[in-house]
């Protein structure tokens, strides 16, 4: 295999890439990035694989989420703590239902750019570049807006900087002290049924810790108690990006992309031979492979051998994303095939991305009943072929959104005009996240009896 370098896959066909119209002005802006601090340390993304490695022999469960892209216009700082509380609720109600360390990854700083179906879309006969996030175009249709702009390059960065100082303030400054567990719920969903069942879950906490408390174990003397860590993900899609990110550690002279902790190749992106791939082989960051019904053993294979030559525990999650009527058809293969070639892996699943509908009142939706029936076929085939289920992949935020259909709350389709705030694809509210956490919580306890 050739040399790697952070501009090799430069060499390498790629797909789903902006056409900039002035690329010395890109030049220039990748130029004034790679000058940047990095946004996350290459310590943070071992750590993270060293927890990841756990996870992998059932010993942690991984919940990754948040928007499906983030944008400039919802930044600010409600937004990034409604996210961070849900993060902190449906993790409590992973760890004490189901006895189980959560590893909490964002999709979150970072998470800008979107692959997309058609490069063009056309509106009242008018055909324009499509929207690829903010970190691209803009999502106003008029020519201006959908033309790609280096200068969003900056705008993301910062962004995403500004994200993770508050992140990181929230983190490990209290707020995530267990003794709040009564202080994070969500005010819109003081009403809900779920809120309800969240609320005994917590009050059953704040028993514990008294108990706990009374034996003389406190968060003042317990680090655990009073903080947590929540790491940042995105789509490694915009590579020019990612190429000026790619920093070399100091203590072990490798490759790290800083632009977040985890990176992931995506379903449309993922060739073995073509650049995305290309890139990620050469950063030693924890990596993502969407895995969807049209990959094949061979395919697998080939990644699982560039991505993680050395079988790495931690190296390699595979997020599955079916759709509830293919899981029970490609996962047991993908699962055996893994299993027979002795890789290790950290299985995910991602119900999101395969149940994507179009709702007779012509708005993109996903049906909650759909998402919960993939996540529960996920846990049956893992069951079945005696494997762990080690994590879940939601589009999710912390907004009173109407965006998917059903839950408790039962959103309609003609609720969905109300508040579709999306920039992309359709995500849970905060109501449907905690409803999908206390599922999930009671299948990891009956696969944990599997392993």
């Amino acid at each position: 295999m050739v040399t790697w370098s952070p501009s090799s896959w430069r060499e390498k066909p790629i797909k789903h890439v902006p056409d900039y119209p002035n690329l010395d002005h890109l030049k220039e802006v990748e130029k004034k990035i790679k000058s940047y601090p990095p946004l996350v340390f290459a310590g943070e993304a071992r750590n993270l694989k060293n927890i990841l490695a756990e996870a992998s022999d059932g010993k942690a469960f991984l919940l990754q989420g948040g928007d499906c892209a983030e944008s400039f216009l919802e930044h600010g700082p409600d937004t990034i703590m409604d996210t961070f509380k849900l993060f902190l609720q449906m993790s409590a109600v992973l760890t004490y239902a189901a006895s189980v360390p959560v590893i909490k990854v964002g999709r979150i700083a970072g998470q800008f750019a979107k692959p997309r179906s058609s490069d063009t879309e056309v509106i009242d006969n008018k055909e324009l570049m499509s929207y690829r996030g903010d970190i691209i175009n803009g999502i106003e249709f008029n020519e201006n807006s959908r033309t790609p702009d280096p200068e969003r390059l900056l705008k993301s960065y910062r962004q995403s900087a500004a994200t993770l100082n508050l992140i990181r303030s929230l983190s490990q400054g209290g707020y995530a002290n267990l003794e709040h567990v009564h202080n994070w719920t969500l005010e819109f969903l003081n009403n809900s049924p779920v809120s309800e069942k969240y609320k005994d879950l917590a009050n059953q906490i704040s028993q514990t810790l008294g108990f706990m408390r009374a034996c003389g174990i406190t968060p003042q003397s317990s680090h655990a108690l009073r903080t947590t860590d929540l790491y940042t993900s995105h789509e490694a899609l915009l590579l020019g990006y990612e190429e000026v990110m790619a920093r070399v550690d100091s203590t072990t002279g490798d490759w790290y992309a800083t632009s977040a902790h985890m990176l992931w190749i995506g379903d449309r992106t993922r060739n073995p031979i073509e650049a995305h791939t290309e890139f990620c082989r050469g950063i030693k960051n924890p990596i993502g492979i969407k895995c969807g019904p049209s990959m094949t053993e061979d395919d697998l294979l080939k990644l699982l051998d560039i991505l993680n030559p050395e079988n790495e525990k931690g190296r390699i999650v595979l997020i599955a994303r079916f759709g509830f009527d293919n899981v029970e058809k490609h996962l047991p293969r993908l699962i055996r095939c893994v299993k027979n070639h002795g890789h290790h892996v950290l299985w995910s699943c991602d119900p999101m991305h395969g149940n994507t509908v179009k709702a007779s009142s012509g708005f993109k939706t996903r049906p909650f009943e759909n998402i919960m029936m993939e996540v529960r076929y996920y846990m049956k085939v893992h069951k079945n072929e005696g494997t762990y289920p080690g994590g879940i992949h939601v589009e999710m935020t912390g907004n009173n959104v109407t965006e998917c259909t059903g839950g408790a709350m039962s959103i309609s389709d003609a609720d969905l005009s109300s508040r579709y705030n999306t920039h992309c694809d359709p995500r849970l509210n905060a109501n449907q996240a905690l409803e999908l956490a206390f599922l999930v919580a009671e299948e990891i306890r009956l696969a944990k009896n599997n392993i």
